[in-house]
């Protein structure tokens, strides 16, 4: 293959010896890819205890790569395994020739004259290139991504950012995120991409609507007071009567509210809706309360989560994804709450991505909250999965 191709590798161990799931991963890399890499990403195991501390350093040293990120996860990705046992190591890695990475650790402050992220490099300071991509991986328990997201798209529209929040650890200081040899406590690391490549999104967030779309006639904060004229309690008993047993199965186990994206649309589908859970609901008035702050004028829809659907919404997006473009490398950002929590069937959505893709490296994990856009703005999600595939720049 041509030094000036695009080229990507992904490799996957099991060992439960740190050191030597480091050696038979970067190996395999170093085999497949061989000269210079550009970039890496590597997701370890927290099972690997104690030890996760050394890993960063150990790639490091294992690969050499211009710019690497690593974290830890409860599960990992790895081609077409989703490994939610033991140990494990995935390690994807890519020849970008032509293409700027900037790595930066960011963390987030409070200040005289507001909350802020520090730690941008100066370069990023003016406008950012066209077609650039920020990837991120964050510690949850320090790190509000839907804060920094919410300045992205007021900020640097357009830009597409995909991650996850690291997992596994049973509490604050306990995940790592990392740098090269550099790991962190709190924070994140992040990486944007830019120059000949292009990176396209597929955002799953594994729902689908019951009842109609409404529109918020009046709310306070994340609390909806009424829906088209009639409080929102009232509007579930009334759609909960009309359905039939498993859908009512469904709804008891959790209702999710879908915010349209675009009010402009006409017509609503998969990828139209912003997912966010119903916390509750007061009976004196029928107020809805959900996890985010709703505006009168919104459009919004009640939604249902189950495997057959989230099954295949994925497979709708991934088919769709697939028009035109061929992927040479993917990074997929899935949540806890899905492989054997939600699916009969082991490796699902690492699966759906190669049956798509057959062979396509691909590394991940299963996240605390995974980033990714939905309607061209960039969310934080739960119950989703999260894929961002790196192909050739479109011509």
């Amino acid at each position: 293959m041509s030094d000036t191709a695009l080229q990507f590798a992904a490799a996957l161990s099991l060992n439960a010896d740190p050191r030597a799931a480091v050696r038979e991963a970067c190996d395999e890399i170093r085999d497949r890819l061989g000269g210079t890499i550009d970039l890496a990403l590597a997701f370890y195991s927290h099972r690997y205890g104690p030890a996760v501390a050394e890993l960063p350093q150990l790639l490091d040293d294992a690969l050499h790569a211009g710019t690497m990120l690593s974290c830890n996860g409860e599960s990992i990705v790895g081609g077409l395994r989703e490994v939610e046992e033991g140990p494990a190591l995935s390690v994807w890695a890519a020849r970008l020739p032509g293409v700027s990475a900037t790595p930066m650790h960011l963390e987030f402050q409070r200040t005289p004259e507001g909350p802020t992220i520090v730690g941008w490099p100066e370069a990023l300071a003016g406008p950012w290139p066209a077609g650039a991509a920020l990837v991120v991986l964050g510690e949850p328990f320090s790190f509000p991504a839907d804060w920094l997201l919410e300045r992205l798209n007021s900020d640097r529209p357009g830009v597409p950012v995909i991650g996850g929040m690291a997992s596994g650890a049973p509490g604050p200081g306990k995940n790592r995120v990392a740098i090269g040899k550099q790991s962190y406590t709190s924070g994140a690391v992040a990486v944007l991409l830019h120059g000949p490549l292009s990176v396209k999104t597929v955002v799953s967030q594994g729902c689908r609507p019951i009842g109609a779309p409404m529109v918020i006639t009046k709310s306070e904060q994340q609390w909806i007071q009424t829906l088209g004229g009639r409080a929102p309690l009232e509007i579930i008993q009334e759609l909960f009567a009309g359905l039939d047993p498993e859908e009512r199965a469904l709804m008891q186990r959790g209702l999710h509210m879908g915010r349209v994206i675009n009010e402009y649309q006409a017509t609503f589908g998969p990828g139209d809706f912003l997912i966010r859970n119903c916390l509750g609901a007061e009976r004196e008035t029928g107020a809805l309360a959900v996890g985010e702050f709703m505006r009168p004028g919104q459009t919004v829809q009640f939604h249902v989560r189950d495997a057959a659907s989230a099954d295949r919404e994925l497979r709708e997006l991934l088919h769709a994804a697939a028009g035109g473009f061929t992927p040479l490398g993917g990074l997929l950002f899935t949540c806890n709450g899905r492989g054997s929590r939600l699916f009969d069937t082991a490796d699902h959505d690492a699966g759906l991505v190669q049956q798509q893709w057959p062979g396509l490296p691909l590394a991940g994990f299963f996240a605390q909250g995974e980033l990714g856009p939905v309607g061209g703005k960039n969310f934080m999600h739960g119950f989703t999965a999260s894929l961002g595939l790196f192909g050739p720049p479109e011509a």
